[in-house]
């Protein structure tokens, strides 16, 4: 079956087989269709996460209360916190899944096409749940993110409107991953054995098992908060004998897998860029293969390294943060193979490839002051201050939201069918780096210092850190709604050059053996695939 055969074969399913108008995406159960509603919905709760974030950068520009009220402020923080994690990295990470996993393992679809179709629409409810939250009585959930007892217990009914909403995003994402994993054991292409598989589809299975073995634990902890509020139980309330951090170990045990979960797939994608650019292929295939599942492994072990605080015996603290430090290996393993790849290849610098580079980097530095988290006595002196919040978001905004524009960069050519315009790719890389590194870097400082996260004032002395963090975030946001109108929208639109079938020279993978823009059914007949498992042999 030749690249060209396939091209007119499908034309010919494209005219006869895809339905048009609002049926199109109301019904999809095309995984291309359904991989662009995830990331339009991410990018749209992306917006919305950002319009919080930059409501509380406003009431810390200086100090003293300026716009909002301490009360408010909780709510802000908590529902920027929830959204960013559930309405947009999440959902972002399934709709690369749906696009690229059946175009790279050489399948005509997902498995259950159509519980795909209803695992992307659970979450408009849900959505609208949690952004509706700050028009109930008393407003929005303010417990953070983490909604630990006794606070939660303490809320309005917005609580209740939040819990509803993460169970119905937790059963999405497993029915997500059932389908994903159904899909990628038994869909493959006849030869494509699974160490023959693409990093990113072997990082997307072992994220889907992730997901099923700790959504369930987040929905029992919720389920309990609920109980708790309404049903007289006491799991977490201490007057009827219940347990508060009870609640932290079982959060904690589902949050920190969450964590691998917002990464793993991050990984996929710059494994696939970084060869593709250096013209080399991925160095050390199979130890990022152990490597990812050594990481999903270990990320059971660590929960309680985010509770040195809370009273731990000694030989708990310990463990822990061995078990913390010992993570640093397998994800060391990662960055000097992806250094290694790069290492005397004929790099270019396209904006994937920036976007790529400029992750390692400072995916790098946030992994390193992850490192010294882990360290219970520094912790217990950094702990829910600023160090932490810069902590984490060098490793989920340039972890992972710099892996998926990179990606977005890397594969809208397959999906549109015209090419970006790469100056204004890469004015959006340099405007997001700069921006992102005023915003967080001195948040470091912030937290050294002892400023705690979570308060709407503070005293002077952290009054310039603050005034940059807060012009940097502004800074970053903009950049992201000039992604959208200057470089998403054109290419939506078809405005641009032609992308050929393979627009990047070394680029390996099935998925560049269809034509651009990816036909609307594809590999109706599996492909016969060459001895790597990259390439269709007619």
């Amino acid at each position: 079956m030749s690249a060209v055969l396939d091209h007119h074969s499908h034309d010919h399913d494209h005219d006869h087989h895809a339905p048009t108008g609002w049926r199109r995406w109301v019904f999809a159960t095309n995984h291309k269709d359904i991989g662009t509603l995830y990331l339009l919905f991410a990018f749209a709760m992306l917006m919305f996460g950002g319009v919080l974030a930059l409501g509380i950068r406003a009431e810390l520009f200086q100090p003293g209360l300026q716009l909002v009220n301490p009360e408010l402020f909780n709510q802000l923080t908590t529902m920027h916190g929830l959204i960013m994690v559930f309405g947009a990295i999440m959902p972002a990470f399934v709709g690369f899944a749906n696009w690229m996993i059946p175009l790279q393992i050489g399948a005509a679809d997902m498995a259950f096409a159509r519980m795909n179709n209803l695992s992307f629409w659970l979450m408009i409810p849900a959505g609208l749940m949690l952004a509706g939250s700050f028009f109930m009585p008393g407003g929005a959930p303010a417990a953070g993110w983490t909604l630990y007892a006794p606070l939660t217990l303490q809320m309005g009914p917005s609580m209740d409107a939040g819990i509803f909403a993460l169970h119905i995003l937790g059963a999405s994402s497993i029915m997500g991953s059932i389908n994903i994993i159904v899909t990628i054991l038994n869909m493959r292409a006849p030869g494509m054995t699974l160490m023959k598989m693409p990093m990113f589809v072997w990082t997307w299975l072992i994220t889907a098992y992730l997901l099923i073995a700790v959504m369930p634990v987040l929905a029992g902890a919720i389920t309990m908060t609920l109980t708790d509020r309404h049903f007289g139980t006491s799991f977490f309330n201490p007057a009827g004998g219940g347990d508060p951090v009870m609640y932290q170990h079982i959060f904690w045990f589902f949050g920190h897998p969450e964590v691998y979960i917002m990464i793993l797939p991050a990984f996929g994608i710059i494994s696939h860029i970084i060869p593709a650019f250096s013209r080399k292929r991925l160095f050390g295939y199979a130890s990022m293969v152990y490597a990812t599942g050594s990481i999903a492994i270990l990320s059971f072990i660590v929960w309680a390294h985010h509770m040195f605080t809370t009273g731990m015996p000694v030989t708990g603290q310990l463990f822990f943060m061995y078990a913390t430090m010992l993570i640093a290996v397998p994800t060391g393993v990662k960055v000097f193979n992806w250094i290694a790849t790069m290492w005397k290849g004929s790099m270019t610098f396209e904006t994937p490839m920036l976007f790529a580079v400029g992750f390692l980097f400072v995916f790098t530095m946030g992994g390193f002051t992850g490192l010294i988290l882990s360290v219970a006595p520094v912790d217990t002196q950094l702990q829910d201050g600023y160090y932490v919040v810069a902590h984490f978001h060098y490793v989920l905004v340039a972890g992972s939201l710099y892996a998926m524009f990179a990606g977005f960069y890397y594969w809208v050519p397959k999906w549109t069918g015209v090419m970006y315009n790469e100056t204004r790719g890469k004015i959006h890389f340099w405007w997001s780096l700069i921006s992102f590194n005023i915003t967080f870097f001195p948040m470091h400082f912030l937290g050294l210092a002892g400023m705690p996260r979570r308060y709407a004032d503070y005293p002077m002395q952290f009054a310039d850190f603050n005034m940059w963090a807060s012009v940097g975030a502004f800074a970053f946001g903009i950049a992201q709604v000039y992604f959208f109108l200057f470089v998403v929208l054109p290419v939506m639109r078809g405005v641009g050059e032609k992308a050929s079938a393979k627009p990047w020279e070394a680029a390996e993978g099935l998925e560049w053996e269809v034509p651009s823009p990816a036909p609307f059914h594809t590999f109706e007949t599996p492909p016969k695939l060459d001895a790597t498992a990259t390439r269709v042999i007619g």
